[in-house]
């Protein structure tokens, strides 16, 4: 069965627990697959620490959810609006085992196998307590990234995407593409990562385990034709638009480093050119596509997504990735050929 397929069944299944309003359905699901991570944990042969951390992790996160499920999601005395916000909440936090697995599959390629005894036995107090402190890490840094703040400006914010159509067209101007083609004696693109402080790039940062969570592309050194694929900031639909600095600068260590890439000036105009045709042709913001790493149509995208195919549209990308699994940090982190030179990075409040 393709990837595509099995995408295709794990969403009619968690579309089906949201509208299957049984609690028992909630909490057999809960522990279904974390048991089946946890057993998935046990028969591989990953770093023994890693091991033991995972298991208390997907512990964790069970019983976590089964509270949740417990205390929030039938509480019948919300208004309409809270009780749906809380489903979606409940049917999200199914995916939670996923999104770590994920993050641990990408790192470690160790077969499965039966543990020995030696494997089992072979693990020392301080050991034990070293990884107790790093869960407490994860779990303080959980608490923030999940604080009741962001997960309700985040589920506010669901409405407003589309994942399946463009709802966002000709967001950028012809003052914008003038500007654009201004640049074009400056033989240089300019990719940025940045770390913004948003509801969602705290979540992601957990997942990621990386500070820096969303990826622009510029024209210019000054950053003054800085675009990317976003919220549009709750005044326009999701996709792609011009970024402003100023919010940028959503929390005490917001940040951002530019990085140079040398192109010829006719590629720099044939990037120029296709952003052109996206803006003209519609495009919405790749919401699911962080989730089930695929898009429906060529104009949906996420941030780091958006940077990756317009460098390979252009015939200029330094690394192979598929689109969909591209992170912001990949754009630098996988530059093997040093492509990329470092230009400068902005502390916002340093």
């Amino acid at each position: 069965m393709s990837d595509k397929a099995v995408r295709f069944i794990f969403g009619v299944l968690l579309a089906a627990l949201f509208f299957a309003n049984n609690m028992i359905l909630f909490v057999l699901t809960y522990v279904f697959v974390c048991a089946f991570f946890l057993i998935q944990t046990i028969l591989t042969k990953p770093d023994y620490k890693v091991k033991i951390a995972l298991c208390v992790i997907y512990l964790m996160i069970m019983i976590a959810q089964l509270v949740y499920n417990t205390l929030v999601i039938f509480d019948e005395n919300g208004t309409v609006f809270t009780l749906l916000r809380e489903r979606i909440t409940g049917v999200v936090a199914v995916l939670v085992p996923f999104a770590v697995n994920g993050i641990f599959r990408e790192n470690k390629t160790e077969k499965f196998y039966l543990p020995s005894v030696q494997d089992i036995t072979v693990f020392t107090f301080n050991e034990l307590v070293e990884n107790i402190a790093a869960i407490k890490q994860i779990a303080r840094k959980g608490k923030k990234s999940f604080s009741r703040e962001n997960i309700d400006e985040l589920l506010s914010d669901m409405p407003r995407h589309n994942s399946f159509r463009y709802i966002n067209k000709g967001s950028l101007t012809e003052e914008y593409f003038t500007a654009a083609q201004q640049t074009l004696d400056d033989l240089n693109l300019y990719v940025v990562i940045s770390n913004t402080g948003s509801p969602a790039s705290e979540i992601i940062s957990l997942f990621t385990k990386k500070q820096y969570n969303h990826a622009s592309l510029s024209f210019d050194r000054e950053l003054q034709t800085i675009i990317s694929y976003n919220g549009g900031e709750r005044v326009y639909p999701p996709g792609l638009h011009i970024e402003m600095l100023r919010y940028f600068n959503k929390k005490k260590d917001a940040s951002i480093i530019v990085y140079r890439l040398p192109v010829p000036r006719e590629t720099k105009n044939a990037v120029i050119d296709k952003i052109r045709a996206i803006n003209r042709e519609g495009n919405a913001y790749n919401v699911l596509g962080l989730m089930f790493k695929f898009s429906l149509k060529p104009n949906i995208m996420f941030c780091s997504q958006f940077v990756y195919k317009m460098l390979k549209a252009a015939g200029i990308q330094y690394f192979e990735k598929r689109d969909g699994e591209i992170k912001p940090t990949d754009l630098i982190e996988l530059d093997y050929y040093r492509k990329l030179f470092f230009e400068y990075e902005i502390k916002f409040n340093g």
